[in-house]
């Protein structure tokens, strides 16, 4: 049979290659879109992680937490070539994964700001029931942007605006910066200076959408609630303007027209008029085109910031980094890759958790965080070595009191997670990367009476069993309780020597002492 050419083979040949990579799964393309953007990549990029290093990593990453001896015993032994699909597969489907990205979402959305108007125990409720049911997020988002807290059941879902006061500046900010991937407080107050892409007409498109609203009775009331008038305009002037011109807009989202609006026929601009202790409601409203405006498939800024905030949640790193600086002058890392990912997610209907699954699977996510001895410079930007993060707040209490064997119930352990949430959680309203360690943090962490106390020996936790084993049993246990792997000889070594070394009746009180050193250490503080 004569070779196919001309335009019809050509025709066969991108409708195959079409096919092949509609079929490549979500993980597969990361990992070939990835290694595109570096020229030797398959050369230099770390190995896999081992063992140990990916069942903490993964662990920490879907359940807030480490493994247990026995779980990381159990998957050490296990000789099966999908044990690491299967573990992934099982830490999505238990209840800590919603405990986990409920916390990571509160301080996404919320940046640990105080709770006012809607209290953590319902905010945490309704972020883990959404996480656990795997709502598509278009649908959490409209909830969270159209909620006016006026129904009791949807109230934790209106947190983002009544614990921002309903203070628009803040809100503008705070929605550009969530959702849209756009700080641009700067845009207040004019175009911004250095970023072409931020123009002051787009931050009032976003503020034209809430500047009718208000909170209902008072903005004292601590059960306040939405309102919203039926009339009302955004106006603004530019600071460098000598002529001082006021100018105007619709509500619009950044890069699109301001939406069509419909006129309201003189008296009829209500469908609940304004009155003495009677909440308005608007015939039309501007606060419920938000919600759609702003999941819309035609506002591609929505799953593209989705996307990119769920990678840095679990690459440490976004694909545009700063996650909330998306413009032409901070281009993505890998532009196919956010691409890629922001389709896949708008074509599965905004599914969060196998998002969450295809990276985690992805070779990327699975490298060792160990540089490689030929590798002299680590670009970022590049993943050409596993993740290396700290952990937050709240994985810090749940890690520590799993290593120490002082685990409970979440109800009892919400007191320590709390105290570790006001020491670790960072400025309240500001963007959390976890990244700056304080004198206090580093005090409370080595001498604080918190720690001190969770490693010191008490029936059943870990410095009381280790101080009832045979000396030369200690230190495995002992490592594989605090940091997901065995010890190293010469670590074995020193820790079986200074045990020899220990009275009987003192080696559970030493034991602690050896827990704590592995508790404070760098080791255990970073997700690696």
């Amino acid at each position: 049979m004569p070779a196919r050419s001309g335009p019809v083979a050509a025709l066969l040949i991108l409708a195959y290659a079409s096919s092949a990579v509609a079929d490549e799964p979500l993980h597969a393309r990361i990992d070939r879109l990835i290694a595109a953007g570096h020229p030797n990549h398959s050369k230099l990029a770390a190995p896999a992680a081992d063992d140990g290093e990916f069942l903490r990593r993964v662990t920490l990453d879907l359940s807030g937490t480490i493994p247990s001896t026995a779980e990381a015993t159990a998957f050490f032994a296990d000789t099966a070539p999908d044990k690491r699909v299967k573990l992934i597969d099982r830490l999505l489907a238990a209840p800590s994964y919603a405990r986990r990205m409920a916390q990571a979402f509160d301080v996404i959305l919320m940046e640990r700001r105080k709770d006012t108007r809607v209290t953590r125990a319902a905010w945490e409720t309704y972020l883990r029931d959404t996480f656990a049911a795997n709502r598509p997020y278009d649908a959490f988002a409209r909830e969270l942007l159209s909620a006016d807290g006026s129904d009791a059941k949807l109230r934790p879902a209106a947190k983002f605006f009544l614990d921002r006061d309903l203070e628009p500046n803040l809100i503008t900010r705070d929605l550009g910066r969530v959702f849209l991937g756009r700080n641009m407080g700067c845009a207040q107050c004019h175009d911004h200076p250095t970023v072409n892409d931020y123009k002051q007409a787009d931050y009032y498109g976003i503020q034209a959408f809430i500047n009718r609203t208000f909170l209902f009775p008072n903005a004292q009331a601590p059960t306040a609630v939405i309102a919203e008038k039926a009339d009302g305009e955004v106006n603004f002037t530019s600071v460098f303007d000598k002529a001082k011109k006021t100018s105007g807009t619709g509500p619009r989202m950044p890069g699109l027209k301001p939406l069509d609006e419909p006129k309201a026929e003189k008296g009829k601009e209500y469908a609940v008029a304004p009155a003495k202790d009677v909440r308005p409601v608007p015939a039309y409203s501007r606060r419920e085109r938000l919600a759609a405006a702003v999941t819309s498939p035609d506002n591609p800024a929505f799953a593209r910031t989705a996307v990119n905030r769920l990678w840095a949640l679990l690459l440490g790193r976004g694909i545009i980094d700063p996650v909330d600086q998306d413009h032409a002058d901070n281009p993505p890392s890998h532009p196919e890759l956010l691409d890629t990912l922001a389709r896949d997610f708008v074509a599965h209907n905004y599914d969060v958790k196998r998002l969450v699954r295809e990276i985690v699977l992805s070779r990327t996510y699975q490298r060792s965080s160990e540089v490689p001895a030929t590798l002299t410079d680590v670009p970022a930007d590049r993943y050409l070595v596993g993740p290396l993060k700290p952990l937050a707040a709240e994985q810090l209490a749940y890690a520590l009191s799993e290593a120490t064997g002082n685990t409970s119930a979440d109800a009892k352990a919400a007191p320590l997670v709390a105290t570790f949430r006001g020491m670790y959680g960072g400025v309240a309203g500001e963007p959390d990367d976890g990244t700056t360690q304080t004198l206090s943090q580093t005090l409370f962490l080595k001498n604080g009476p918190v720690v001190r106390g969770l490693t010191q020996p008490k029936a059943g936790n870990l410095a009381d069993r280790l101080g009832k084993l045979p000396p030369d049993r200690i230190a495995d246990e002992l490592f594989l309780s605090v940091l997901t792997r065995r010890p190293t000889a010469d670590e074995k070594t020193d820790v079986t020597a200074a045990l020899t070394r220990t009275p009987a009746a003192e080696r559970p009180v030493f034991c602690g002492e050896l827990v704590w050193a592995l508790v404070t250490s760098a080791e255990f503080r970073f997700n690696h």
